[in-house]
């Protein structure tokens, strides 16, 4: 018998000709992914090459439609609603920055100082998810009601004068304007900001906290050297889920809005649904889509966090 001292006996060699050990389990992370993988390819792979397609061919409903790699066609949609292209930008941007200076400090407050309370301040961000968008959007129609008493106190707070002279509202009135269309932005995306700036805020670790006040750092200090640039990757993500449906939405803007504020989303939307333009409507989807892509790169790259939650 070997004792403990005593090196264990060498492994005999392979016989020649034998073949390496099977490893197993080596297609097991790719079939894993396979369900993943059909899903893409099924629902956006194959849709986005179609609308690519669609977006280059000419003709008519009653004709029919034919891939004649028309080009044009982009070209022609943004140079006639750039606008509309604009403004959804500014929309959404607008309310991006609403929902980051109402859902940072909410979502401190349940990091650090909700306590037994946090599940349920948690349970009131997620609920409005159990009601249907159109209807919390239709909500916001009672709420900015001419008369109402939200219009009634911004009018004695003299809030409207402002507004009204960036352009934001027009006379007394809330509904129909800019303003309208932003508020109910920020309302229906406000949650996709604050569970990922919770998510980052709680990953914190306290003990860097103490260690700022150990070092006698001010509250403030200590908010804007150790918590804001450890929540950065919430921050970013945030912005990101608010900015990106918010820039495509037509719903807000639809029900809140008029003619003056339409989005490049409602513009899509009646250019497949009503006016039957299809070779356009996918041509404003593309650019659409690719301004995003942009934005998005570039925004990721300036804001310098890897570690995207």
């Amino acid at each position: 018998m070997a004792t403990l001292t005593e090196a264990p006996p060498p492994l005999a060699p392979p016989a020649p000709g034998a073949k390496p050990p099977r490893r197993r389990g080596r297609w097991t992370p790719y079939l894993l992914l396979l369900p993943g993988l059909l899903w893409l390819v099924v629902f956006f792979a194959l849709p986005v090459i179609y609308q690519a397609s669609t977006s280059v061919q000419t003709g008519s409903l009653e004709e029919g439609y034919k891939v004649t790699w028309h080009f044009a066609t982009y070209w022609d949609a943004l140079s006639e609603y750039w606008p509309q292209f604009v403004r959804s930008v500014l929309y959404a941007a607008s309310a991006t920055v609403l929902c980051l200076l109402l859902g940072y400090p909410l979502a401190y407050l349940i990091a650090f100082r909700a306590g037994r309370w946090r599940n349920l301040i948690m349970i009131l961000v997620i609920a409005p998810f159990f009601t249907s968008f159109l209807i919390r959007t239709l909500a916001w129609k009672t709420i900015l009601a001419d008369g109402g008493p939200v219009v009634g106190a911004l009018d004695a707070l003299h809030v409207l004068d402002v507004t009204a002279f960036l352009g934001w509202t027009a006379d007394d009135r809330v509904l129909a304007t800019p303003l309208a269309v932003v508020c109910g932005l920020t309302y229906n995306f406000l949650p996709f900001m604050i569970l990922p700036l919770y998510t980052s805020l709680e990953r914190i670790d306290p003990r860097l906290h103490e260690a700022a006040n150990d070092l006698y750092a001010k509250p403030s200090t200590t908010f804007r050297r150790v918590t804001f640039p450890l929540s950065m990757p919430g921050v970013v993500s945030g912005t990101l889920l608010t900015f990106i449906p918010a820039s495509g939405d037509y719903i807000n803007a639809d029900l809140l809005g008029s003619t003056d504020t339409r989005m490049v989303g409602n513009v899509i939307q009646s250019q497949f649904l009503r006016i039957l333009d299809y070779p356009t409507a996918a041509a404003l989807s593309f650019i659409l889509m690719a301004a995003i892509l942009a934005v998005v790169t570039v925004y990721i790259r300036k804001s310098g966090t890897e570690d995207l939650v």
